[in-house]
């Protein structure tokens, strides 16, 4: 575990208020393990925001991963999973750490499609595609968001997202509790578009990365925290379980670069 900073806990909020109901998500399925069950297990998650993109996400088995790993914004260790995008080089490397153990590209240098399903002792990552704008028109599958599953919970890491979500894309994701949502509002979805998204997604925890200035920071939360309860934290770490997991829809800023 990497030290630093006192970690933030969750506790749980009030109910959601009246005319504030959540999606139904009776018609999507929860995120399941490889082996077709839904997820549980105990212990906290502890997730650190590293900057831009990239979280540092920690399991209760002591399992590391690093988002939107690059060459910039680094974690204090070698994490055992790497995953990246491409869409800037603020979301990849091709000189990742050779002691990573799992480099998970959200993209196929190949072509086509980027399929992911990995379990590592108590975390199952997986991916799913999504497009991306390049100069000359659409990159076709040019993205990944990436749901870990671990301790009970569903973490969406949304990626370079530059288009609203299809039925497809939502069923693919499953029941997600916290998003890690990029929000700067111009290189990846428009506010309005990724407030749609959220909204779509609907988890109980949103945590903003990817928004280069308060100002854009306070531009989206000025927006979606009409309708969500907006918290500010110290620390960048916060450590997240299920049964603190808010009743009331949040938005979490956790302190970063």
């Amino acid at each position: 575990m990497v030290a630093g900073p006192k970690p933030v806990r969750l506790a749980a909020l009030a109910p959601v208020a009246p005319g504030s109901a959540r999606r139904d998500v009776s018609a999507l399925r929860l995120a399941q393990g490889p082996d077709g069950k839904a997820g549980g297990g105990a212990g906290e998650v502890r997730l650190t925001f590293l900057g831009h993109a990239s979280f540092l996400i920690e399991s209760p088995a002591g399992v590391t991963i690093v988002t939107d790993y690059n060459d910039y914004v680094r974690a204090p260790l070698v994490p055992r999973v790497a995953t990246m995008n491409h869409a800037h080089d603020t979301h990849f490397t091709e000189a990742a750490d050779p002691g990573i153990e799992f480099v998970l590209r959200g993209w196929n240098p190949q072509g086509g499609a980027a399929h992911h399903e990995l379990t590592l002792d108590d975390v199952w990552v997986r991916n799913v595609p999504t497009n991306t704008r390049n100069g000359s028109g659409t990159e076709y599958d040019g993205n990944s968001m990436f749901v870990f599953e671990v301790a009970g919970l569903c973490i969406a890491h949304l990626g370079h997202l530059h288009h609203l979500l299809t039925p497809d894309h939502l069923e693919a994701l499953g029941r997600i509790d916290v998003v890690l949502a990029p929000v700067d509002g111009s290189y990846t979805l428009d506010i309005e578009g990724m407030v749609e998204t959220l909204k779509a997604i609907n988890p109980p925890l949103v945590i903003p990365m990817h928004y280069f200035s308060a100002w854009g920071l306070d531009r989206f939360l000025s927006r979606l925290g009409k309708d969500w309860q907006v918290e500010r934290s110290g620390t960048p770490t916060v450590m997240l379980s299920r049964p603190t997991l808010p009743k009331e829809r949040t938005l979490l800023v956790l302190p970063g670069r």
